[in-house]
């Protein structure tokens, strides 16, 4: 089985909801940092495969296969066709492991995978949305299987997060806490200028929009998204619009075109959890890719594990035990912003560039994703 490489990762900054992202079409938001990466990468885009790229909410400008758009939004060959994937919060990352799996069966030798969301024009649940007046006020509304055997629970990832703050004991000041570090933690990544290197400008903005200086006052005056819970807006992922690629190759592509891989894929694997509580797949999904590779959490030098909410992170922390200081070690999704189907692939970029940085070997990824589910992608950092 052939090895898979990643040659390359770059993305946009993340913009704010109505923020100076907001107006741009998702074909030429992913179209700059994927422009951007072929040119660096330097091969003939026709000897590409495919490009694969994550994306929720299909309608609109998000419509027609996003990835074949993009692709021939940023100059790529008519003779390159695009995949489009929906697994939820995962699709970018998930769009990374269809691209190292077709690479590793060797039915591919070339492919870009990563993903894109603008959800100031397409808010989250648009697709849903539009349903509503035809009876459907979800998507499981008139499934007979499926009330049959979740009756008529309520599916929610604020329900989830809930459920999962009740379950390990969370409370709202120590998920308070973590956000406030997260914006802490990303504000110093970017006066040191770390997120520079992976960052593609556009719309006149050269960083992320979201990082802000806490105010732990402030924060505790926020009224919390359900009654009786511990999460407020301050604790919870943000809003956001971003695109993020990379390139993966098999060993063929590397010798033949010269390449330099910076990273190996070491392993990925995806399980799933209970869909009510929705969110917290990534405990087992970690524990099942340690398993499969006799790794333990101490093993890895990076950790991301994306902050859907404060307590999907803080509840992964109180199973798994990891070192917090090499967990989000440039903050997470509360700080930098949460562009759905990107983000999978933003955090891959991060996590490769911060073992570049601090000389770290492993990384592993991790994130929760609607419908109980969630990605593990372990990568092995290689000398230039």
């Amino acid at each position: 089985m052939s090895e898979a490489y990643i040659v390359d990762a770059l993305r946009t900054p993340v913009g704010r909801r109505n923020g100076a992202l907001a107006d741009i079409h998702s074909a030429d938001l992913a179209a700059v940092p994927l422009s951007a990466m072929l040119d660096r990468v330097g091969v003939d885009t026709t000897e590409y495969d495919e490009i694969i790229l994550g994306c929720i909410d299909q309608i609109g400008p998000q419509s027609f296969d996003i990835a074949r758009t993009a692709w021939l939004a940023a100059g790529g060959s008519e003779a390159v066709p695009g995949t489009t994937i929906d697994r939820q919060c995962g699709s970018g990352q998930q769009a990374i492991h269809y691209a190292a799996q077709a690479v590793m069966s060797g039915t591919a030798d070339l492919v870009v995978a990563g993903g894109v969301q603008n959800m100031s024009t397409v808010p989250l649940g648009t697709a849903n949305s539009i349903m509503k007046d035809q009876g459907y006020p979800n998507p499981f509304a008139g499934s007979k299987a499926w009330a049959d055997r979740y009756g008529d629970q309520t599916i929610s990832q604020f329900h989830g997060a809930e459920m999962m703050a009740n379950r390990w004991g969370i409370t709202r000041e120590q998920a308070e806490a973590f956000a406030a570090e997260s914006h802490r933690r990303a504000i110093a990544a970017q006066e040191a200028g770390f997120f520079a290197e992976e960052i593609m400008p556009l719309g006149g903005l050269r960083d992320d929009e979201g990082p802000r200086t806490p105010n732990r006052a402030k924060m505790r005056e926020l009224q919390t998204l359900r009654p009786h819970g511990i999460h407020t807006a301050a604790t919870a992922s943000q809003i956001s619009d971003a695109a993020a690629v990379l390139t993966i190759a098999s060993e063929r592509a590397v010798k033949e075109y010269g390449l330099v891989p910076r990273a190996r894929i070491h392993h990925i694997s995806a399980r799933a959890d209970d869909p009510v509580m929705m969110l917290s797949a990534p405990i087992r999904a970690t524990r099942h890719a340690l398993e499969r590779t006799g790794m333990e959490i101490e093993d890895f030098d990076a950790i991301e594990i994306n902050e859907a909410f404060a307590s999907v992170v803080l509840s992964w922390e109180k199973e798994l035990r990891p070192d917090m200081a090499k967990v989000n070690i440039h903050g997470g999704a509360i700080a930098l912003g949460h562009p759905i189907g990107a983000t999978g692939a933003r955090l891959m970029t991060t996590l490769l560039h911060t073992l570049e940085n601090n000389d770290g070997r492993y990384g592993l990824q991790t994130m929760c994703e609607g419908g109980g589910q969630a990605n593990v992608t372990i990568i092995e950092r290689l000398d230039s």
